[in-house]
């Protein structure tokens, strides 16, 4: 029987979009049922104590930078990290991901198309028509799926899996859930590949 994972993601994150890129390897690997969640980052960020980026302190931000090109130079992945539409609205993507699951379409492959627009394509994912576009390229039904938008069923998911990351102690993008650990951001799918082939056994502390 396989694992099954809750993935919970915003889909305009720089680290979502890196760790997106290996899950098909990971899925493959493990036979894993990732569960992918779209949520409100801002929502999950503001209920948590998180900034956005505007907001940050410009120390913060700089190291932000480097981070993330580390990590690009590391993975060896395309990716401009000071993309031209970033920060970016991206409800209207994690709708037609949602609509996507509902339809039991790739939901992971669909969300790491809208991904690599915003990182590699510098492609304004607030736009419908370029959802649309970008969809259509991936072979999906582009215009069927952003007919779902503002769907309630697909709010009503978008809204509960919102609610859910921070019932959960959510708090940022990605995170994962193996057996019900939590691991964040896509510098941990090493330990989430890890937890998928042996249950995770946290130390007990004294």
């Amino acid at each position: 029987m396989s694992k099954y994972v809750d993935y919970y993601a915003s889909l305009a994150s720089p680290y979502t979009y890196m760790g997106g890129r290996r899950l098909p390897e990971i899925i493959e690997n493990t036979g894993a049922d990732f569960h992918i969640k779209p949520i409100m980052g801002g929502q999950v960020m503001a209920a948590t104590g998180g900034l956005p980026v505007a907001k940050r302190h410009p120390a913060r931000l700089a190291y932000r930078l480097v981070e993330l090109d580390r990590w690009k130079r590391h993975w060896s992945i395309p990716m401009n990290i000071q993309p031209k539409f970033f920060p970016v609205n991206d409800s209207n993507a994690g709708q037609m991901v949602i609509a996507a699951r509902q339809a039991r379409q790739d939901a992971i492959a669909l969300s790491n198309v809208f991904l690599a627009c915003v990182w590699e394509g510098e492609q304004d994912i607030s736009d419908t028509a370029t959802l649309i576009t970008a969809a259509n390229g991936a072979g999906f039904d582009g215009d069927g799926l952003a007919a779902k938008i503002g769907d309630a069923t697909v709010m009503a998911e978008y809204q509960a899996n919102t609610d859910e990351a921070v019932a959960r102690s959510v708090f940022g993008s990605p995170t994962y859930f193996v057996d019900g650990d939590m691991f964040y951001g896509q510098d941990r799918l090493e330990m989430v590949e890890r937890a998928l082939r042996q249950p995770y056994a946290p130390s007990k502390t004294a």
